[in-house]
């Protein structure tokens, strides 16, 4: 059985990667609309961001999902790294939004869950191998 910290973690990388696949798709798919109302980053551009995103959220929701070892840390490496896109991206091409603490007191809340599941999965991982050790 499986921390529910992981499971939400699990659940949160499943719905941005399809966040993701779907920026990507509308980006390419309305990219006439979208250069015609001259958004803030072109369409290319948010198309590839949301398709390298979709891409980590694939290779790391497998990873989660195969309780890889090293799925703890690209977990905690890939949430760090989107909050820093998203706010990035925020302060750069986006008007101010009067929302900023309510998204502030979420992400803080995000990483404190992604913080929990990554060290369960190291957890889990040293205890495969101290259950399981190899003999030669």
């Amino acid at each position: 059985m499986r921390p529910f910290s992981v499971t939400l973690s699990v659940w949160l990388v499943l719905i941005l990667t399809a966040w993701n696949i779907l920026r990507a798709w509308t980006s390419l798919s309305w990219s006439q609309a979208l250069t015609e109302f001259s958004t803030s980053l072109s369409p290319t551009v948010s198309a590839v961001i949301g398709g390298v995103w979709a891409i980590i959220g694939i290779i790391l929701w497998w990873a989660m999902w195969q309780r890889k070892a090293w799925a703890g840390g690209m977990l905690l490496g890939a949430g760090t790294g989107y909050m820093v896109w998203f706010w990035g991206e925020r302060f750069l091409f986006q008007n101010p939004r009067p929302n900023a603490w309510f998204a502030v007191i979420v992400h803080l809340g995000i990483l404190v869950i992604i913080f929990l599941a990554s060290k369960s999965f190291s957890r889990e991982a040293h205890e495969r191998t101290t259950e399981t050790p190899k003999t030669e």
